[in-house]
């Protein structure tokens, strides 16, 4: 007798083959048979008409302090993830020597937007070696599987201290070997991969550049040589890919022997770098060697309410005077002062058109009960300004205060150079592209993307009307097979006998995303933005339910993930 088996679902199974009507079962732990009328079960599961799916594998996510504190790691496993992947761009909190966490905080504050107070209370920092912190995290049962990278960020500041954050000089050999042996030993102990970040957009609290900005060549060609003698781990990039910058990087990996993952997202300032990058990728793989690009299946979109970090009147002088109010009272008096209201909203005479994001109205929009995700450019707070004869601040404010003050509006600043999702299109159909830009744990006061796995079904599968859809069994494969596949993940994203059973029941005609919405529940009381989805029937994890009907369960199998898996 089975432990469980889900019947008569529409199977799609994560490889890409065709749909097909069949049972799933599970027995201790693991996808024991998938097809007609399999035999009896301790339960049983009805799913006709839904559908049946991997769990969904997000590698790149920012978990690296939510996982120390937070068993279930919301807002991911509201939205089908099974296993995350987090230290990716470079940061993290491992290692650490005493007294070195306040820079890693600083750090992950500034290139993340995770409040430093947040990570102060929340991280226990009971570690100092990467084995250390591996241990730390192995130490919880979670609702999700979790697996980390060894950050560059951290590694330079442990072994370099203040000299490697700011840049004013290169690590000597020794300092060079040092590293290469710490990501041997965070390799051999379970790190799935190393990560750096070489992006002027990745900045401290403090306004210093990333510490892996400034690594050269032989400290980039010196840590490959630690992942070649591991002999695993992917290297994953952020980078502005400025002239040589992809050839040092894939010297590094071709000395290593390991696959190389790049950072790709479509900047309005140089709209069509993405494309070249995705062509040197290319270049790479027709060579024989691994590569690919992490890629966003929407918009990066930045979100402003009230109480978010970015809006419209965040840098103006009239909102510094309410600042330190609660959102109640802040609400109240905008609400009610006439006078106040008007100085807000008279045009500035400082000189701060930029801060004041005047000029990006034309790209900002509501964000309503079922967000867009493809937003037309007639439905920008510009255009609804010029129709109304109104200004563009006053339609924003008037958003913004809806709904007791809890309005918000979506600011696309990446992958929507042309105001449509033609290129996310391009690049999610691309053959050397995979899914990673969801961000999870990141950005908290600014960007929800953490959803992105249920939207990337319900936009790209059924609701997009200005441009061609997607096949579900595409999709699921692009969310599930091929990010795990990314990663050595080979126990996963699949079901098939001998697989780990992380298993989805999507009420597909009925899977929605809310709006998102701030909520104050991190450690120090620290604020973030969450967003739920409904149409989730059940999310197993190693055959235990995590989810029923879009609520968690409390169970919490997940696992830290140590290394390249192999289905038994």
């Amino acid at each position: 007798m089975f432990d469980l088996v889900i019947r008569n679902g529409t199977v799609i199974d994560g490889s890409g083959a065709a749909r097909r009507v069949a049972d799933v079962a599970v027995q201790d732990g693991r996808i024991a048979a998938v097809g007609p009328k399999l035999g009896a079960a301790k339960r049983e599961i009805d799913a006709a008409g839904l559908i049946v799916a991997p769990g969904f594998v997000d590698i790149h996510t920012h978990y690296d302090g939510q996982a120390t504190w937070d068993p279930f790691l919301t807002p991911s496993s509201w939205h089908g993830v099974t296993t995350t992947v987090f230290g990716n761009c470079g940061v993290g909190f491992a290692p650490v020597r005493s007294g070195q966490s306040p820079y890693l905080i600083n750090l992950m504050e500034g290139v993340e937007d995770i409040p430093g107070t947040v990570l102060a209370e929340g991280v226990k920092f009971d570690w100092e070696s990467f084995p250390q912190y591996l241990d730390a995290l192995a130490a919880m049962p979670r609702a999700v599987d979790v697996a980390a990278q060894l950050p560059h960020g951290a590694l330079r500041f442990y072994v370099m201290g203040d000299r490697g954050a700011d840049h004013g000089e290169v690590p000597n050999e020794r300092e060079i070997e040092a590293m290469a042996r710490l990501t041997e030993e965070a390799l051999r102990a379970g790190a799935l991969g190393f990560t750096t970040s070489r992006t002027t957009k990745h900045r401290a609290k403090d306004g210093r550049y990333t510490p892996s900005l400034s690594a050269r060549e032989a400290e980039l060609l010196g840590i490959a040589q630690g992942m070649k003698r591991a002999g695993s781990g992917v290297l994953q990039v952020n980078s502005d890919f400025g002239p040589g910058e992809f050839e040092a990087l894939e010297a590094a990996a071709k000395l290593a022997g390991r696959p190389l993952s790049c950072l790709l997202v479509q900047v309005d300032a140089k709209p069509t770098l993405w494309r070249e990058t995705l062509d040197q990728i290319h270049g790479v793989r027709r060579a024989g060697r691994a590569a690919n690009a992490q890629v966003g299946s929407r918009p990066i979109g930045v979100i402003m309410g009230l109480e978010t970090t970015v809006h419209p009147f965040a840098a103006h002088p009239v909102w510094r005077e309410l600042r330190d109010l609660s959102p109640a009272d802040r609400y109240a008096r905008l609400a009610t002062d006439t006078a106040l209201r008007e100085r807000l909203l008279a045009p500035r005479t400082d000189g701060g058109p930029a801060a004041f994001m005047g000029e990006s109205f034309d790209k900002m929009f509501p964000l309503g009960d079922r967000p867009d995700y493809e937003p037309d450019a007639r439905n920008s707070i510009a255009a609804i300004a010029e129709r109304t004869g109104r200004t563009p601040q006053a339609v924003a404010f008037e958003e913004l205060m809806a709904r007791g003050g809890k309005g918000l509006l979506m600011l696309p600043f990446e992958n929507y150079a042309y105001g449509n999702l033609d290129v996310v299109h391009e690049m999610i159909t691309d053959p050397a592209t995979v899914l990673g830009v969801a961000d999870g744990g990141a950005h908290v006061g600014v960007i929800c993307d953490a959803s992105s796995p249920t939207s990337l079904l319900t936009l790209w599968g059924r609701d997009r009307t200005r441009g061609p859809k997607l096949p579900l069994e595409f999709l699921i494969a692009k969310q599930t097979r091929g990010t795990a596949e990314a990663y050595g993940l080979l126990d996963r994203g699949l079901l098939a006998p001998g697989c780990k059973a992380d298993i989805n029941v999507i009420d597909f005609e009925a899977l929605r995303l809310g709006r998102p919405e701030v909520v104050y529940d991190l450690p120090a009381g620290g604020r973030r933005l969450i967003q739920r989805a409904s149409g989730y029937r059940h999310t197993f994890v190693s055959g235990v339910e995590t989810v029923r009907d879009d609520e968690l369960t409390g169970e919490r199998p997940g696992r830290l993930v140590r290394g390249p898996q192999k289905a038994s």
